[in-house]
């Protein structure tokens, strides 16, 4: 297979109680399978069956014909990566780097923050925020179901998950409390510096 579910970085107990290892089994354990065992019977017998995802990703976008390819994909590559945008005693302010960026691009972490937040609150419907580089600049986006920055020549350097099945289990219909205990107690700073090199 082209495409395998990678293992989380972390125990599912490991971000409690933040997210619970209950939503963790759910979400990696069933939407992120889910998502890579249908990217691997679409992609099977085609030109794209031994591709990197994002090589799938942008060969698929914006092609009707390949819109479950591409949701499905997407979504294999946008769930890695918010995994290892967490960890367990991270979030707050970061240093690095991406503490230099930020404040010259926001002025202070508090509002990087709110700002970071909101886009996940106004997301309509299912989606994702992000942090991203735009060429030389950084800037917060968002977007909605599936679609994702590589797509669109945008690197990304942090994403969470606004779908519900992110937080509902814990947080039922309360996304900004989630997004706020996130980016407050999880975010991993470290692989955002990596990310920003």
């Amino acid at each position: 297979m082209a495409v395998t579910l990678p293992d989380l970085p972390y125990s599912k107990e490991a971000l409690a109680p933040v997210i619970s290892a209950k939503t963790l089994e759910f979400h990696h354990g069933k939407h992120h399978k889910t998502y890579v065992e249908t990217t691997n019977k679409l992609i099977a017998g085609t030109d794209m069956e031994n591709a990197d995802l994002e090589t799938i990703i942008k060969k698929s976008v914006g092609d009707q014909a390949k819109t479950g390819l591409f949701n499905n994909s997407a979504q294999v590559w946008n769930h890695t990566f918010f995994w290892n945008c967490m960890k367990p005693n991270g979030g707050g302010a970061p240093n690095g780097p991406i503490a230099d960026k930020i404040k010259e691009v926001w002025g202070d972490y508090r509002k990087f923050a709110e700002e970071l937040k909101n886009a996940g609150v106004t997301q309509f419907g299912s989606g994702w925020a992000w942090l991203v580089l735009d060429g030389r600049d950084c800037k917060i986006t968002k977007t909605a179901n599936a679609d994702t920055p590589v797509a669109h020549n945008l690197k990304p350097l942090l994403t969470i998950d606004v779908w519900e099945h992110a937080y509902y289990l814990d947080y039922q219909n309360r996304r900004a409390d989630f997004l706020a205990a996130v980016i407050e107690k999880l975010i991993n700073w470290d692989f955002v510096n990596a990310n920003f090199k």
